[in-house]
């Protein structure tokens, strides 16, 4: 749990001040800590400065003594809007937040995070404005370079996208999930002759598949019928990677929350007529040293819980999915790719 340096109490990862105490404050990328903002230090006891894209609400901080004053989240941004569009510039500092997220979450996993100026191939962003260029922006990842629409982060154009694809669910943040997601299956999985490339093929099918011919039949014909038996969405029907990225995302969102329930001291209680759960229930904030389906077992209760609390505040369900056992196996599978690819140091600033 993230707490304030002064206060102690908890604090939102987003934060620029503690909402209790007023401090300001800055998060370390590097002991992923929060610490106070003017006089703080990282754990090597070398002092820390405000990233300069403060003003678009970044709350990441750099070495004080670091040749350049951007912190490795905005520096890992290769395209962006200039400064000229006001818009734009709040546009994109929603999409900072969802990337700052992202970022959190793949170090939390350990996986590493190698950006494109230690090696070709190495991870980028493009977050464009298709709403100010005038210009179509296709969102999507090719040789590390995963490329967002900031469109998204317009709350009318995301919902009216989300109703006409037919999507239960649609975030800022699940698009960077399911990008990153077709990154980690190129940079892991994929690579000829990798151990695990041929169970990727038998779980999902073979990426070597035309991807335009599944893209056509796909918008031509819908997903097909009994989807539900073994995708997680109708998206993930279109093409085998596209099933990947979808798994891949909805392990980031399940093993996210999980972590953020733990961290916040949810436990669940069995009422005692049920049969279904004798013990409580109590949320890990990681789970990468136990099977996959001990996750999934907290996962049910928690999902549960928080769908009604979602429906109590006249909202839909917070997380809309069934997972089939297909899917289970397909978890199962990422999970051993994160555990087999896991780093203490998931930022890599240099080669």
């Amino acid at each position: 749990m993230l707490t304030c340096p002064n206060c102690g109490l908890p604090i939102r990862l987003e934060s620029l001040a503690c909402e209790n105490c007023e401090t300001t404050v800055m998060f370390d990328p590097q002991s992923l800590t929060v610490v106070r903002l003017g006089d703080a230090e990282n754990a090597q006891g070398a002092a820390l400065a405000p990233c300069a894209n403060r003003t678009l609400l970044c709350n990441w901080a750099v070495p004080a003594d670091a040749a350049q004053n951007l912190c490795f989240s905005c520096r890992i941004t290769r395209r962006r809007p200039d400064g000229s569009d006001p818009a734009s510039l709040e546009h994109l500092a929603v999409s900072y937040q969802a990337q700052r997220r992202l970022l959190i979450g793949l170090a939390d996993l350990g996986l590493p995070v190698v950006p494109y100026w230690v090696t070709d191939g190495g991870l980028a962003f493009d977050l464009l404005d298709s709403t100010t260029s005038g210009e179509k922006v296709m969102i999507g990842q090719a040789n590390g370079v995963i490329t967002i629409d900031l469109a998204e982060t317009l709350d009318a154009h995301r919902e009216a996208q989300r109703v006409r694809l037919g999507e239960p669910y649609r975030t800022v943040l699940g698009h960077f999930r399911h990008e990153v997601g077709h990154y980690f299956s190129w940079q892991l999985v994929e690579k000829p002759g990798g151990p695990m490339l041929d169970e990727l093929r038998e779980l999902f099918g073979d990426e070597r598949a035309s991807y335009q011919d599944a893209l056509d039949r796909h918008y031509s014909n819908g997903a097909p019928a009994q989807w539900a038996t073994n995708y997680i969405s109708e998206y993930a029907t279109m093409h085998p990677s596209e099933d990947w990225a979808e798994t891949f995302a909805h392990y980031q969102h399940i093993l996210a929350t999980l972590s953020t329930a733990a961290n916040g001291g949810l436990r669940l209680v069995p009422p005692e007529s049920t049969h279904f759960f004798d013990e409580m229930i109590v949320p890990r904030d990681s789970y990468a040293d136990v099977d996959f389906s001990v996750a999934l077992r907290d996962w049910r209760w928690v999902a549960s819980f928080l769908n009604r609390a979602n429906n109590a505040m006249g909202n839909d369900d917070l997380y809309p999915f069934r997972i089939p056992e297909t899917v289970v196996a397909k978890l199962e599978f990422v999970h051993r790719v994160v555990r087999s690819s896991h780093t203490e140091t998931p930022f890599v600033e240099a080669a």
